[in-house]
């Protein structure tokens, strides 16, 4: 190292994880579906964090994003329909050392898993939560979901759907213990790459919610924004995405939106004019129901059955 300066040493990490480290089966979803580029941003997130493979879990429930942990290159849990948010609570709670995403759609959240859902929310356990939401049952081809819009034909409603949606941004807002909320769509990949990579890093449950592409029974839901950015509204501020300028510049309408003010995330939710995308809402002092449960993660078996038999010693007559 004679003549040279220390500022000049390149620190080599023993192990570096590449894009094809997190790579799984092959995807079989249809051409064109949205859930692609969510499956490249998540994967790209877990190569920059350098997230360990076998430190990672993707769990999911029933659908066509449910697929989702068969395609990456970690641990899954393809579970239940509705049930993947008890699942991943369960593996945090009891394995805080792993990083845990859960991938649903609208029908496995905001129908059947409704209840998990709201709870998890409240619990605020550490964990990335991507809804990938078409507004369509794709899976099982074709029926109305609980975010399909008014009018909506489809299998179930042949006519079209008589009841409006339900909006999963305004419905999170107006959870309890709420800490990290989010709109994203499938087709920016940069603005996607950087929802989720905030989500993450976020200390907390991070529901991120992401309009996704249906090619073949949702087609036209998205086209039209897909096709114009001034049907979307960014969110900017300087707690909210940090986002390159040549994506900023995409939108031209925009909003100063500080992520610590629930009143105006909760005016933005309910929106119509345009679709706002961005952190709606962040509070990183939240309380997190997983940090109530390491208390006792280092106990021996031995210590643990002596715990336990002190505990049932209190109820011996």
């Amino acid at each position: 190292m004679f003549g040279l300066s220390s500022d000049c040493i390149v620190h080599v990490p023993e192990k570096y994880y590449t894009l094809s480290d997190y790579e799984g089966n092959v995807p079989r979803w249809c051409p064109s579906c949205g859930d692609h580029a969510v499956l490249t941003a998540a994967q790209k997130v877990c190569r920059d964090k350098q997230l360990p493979p076998e430190k990672t879990v993707f769990t999911s429930g029933i659908g066509c994003s449910s697929r989702f942990p068969h395609y990456m290159g970690s641990y899954g849990f393809h579970g239940l329909h509705g049930r993947a948010f008890p699942i991943a609570c369960g593996i945090k709670f009891r394995r805080p050392d792993l990083h845990v995403f859960v991938a649903t759609g609208d029908g496995d959240c905001c129908s059947i898993g409704t209840a998990h859902w709201i709870h998890a929310i409240r619990y605020n356990i550490d964990m990335t939560v991507m809804l990938l939401d078409n507004e369509i049952y794709g899976l099982t081809k074709c029926q109305t979901s609980p975010t399909s819009q008014k009018g909506t034909h489809s299998n179930t409603h042949p006519r079209g759907s008589i009841l409006p949606p339900i909006n999963p941004i305004s419905t999170s807002l107006g959870v309890a213990n709420v800490s990290f909320v989010a709109q994203t769509v499938d087709w920016n990949p940069a603005h996607l790459y950087s929802t989720l990579l905030a989500a993450h890093e976020h200390p907390g449950f991070a529901f991120v919610r992401i309009l996704q592409r249906c090619p073949h029974f949702s087609a036209d839901v998205f086209e039209a924004a897909a096709a114009d950015a001034d049907q979307l509204l960014l969110m900017t501020h300087e707690n909210g995405l940090q986002l390159e300028k040549h994506v900023a510049r995409m939108y031209k309408n925009t909003i100063e939106h500080d992520p610590l003010d629930m009143h105006e995330a909760r005016a933005l939710a309910g929106t119509e004019e345009r679709i706002p995308i961005g952190i709606f809402y962040q509070n990183k002092e939240n309380e997190r129901y997983d940090e109530f449960g390491m208390h006792n993660l280092g106990f021996t078996p031995e210590q643990k059955e002596a715990a336990l038999n002190a505990e049932l010693d209190r109820y011996a007559v």
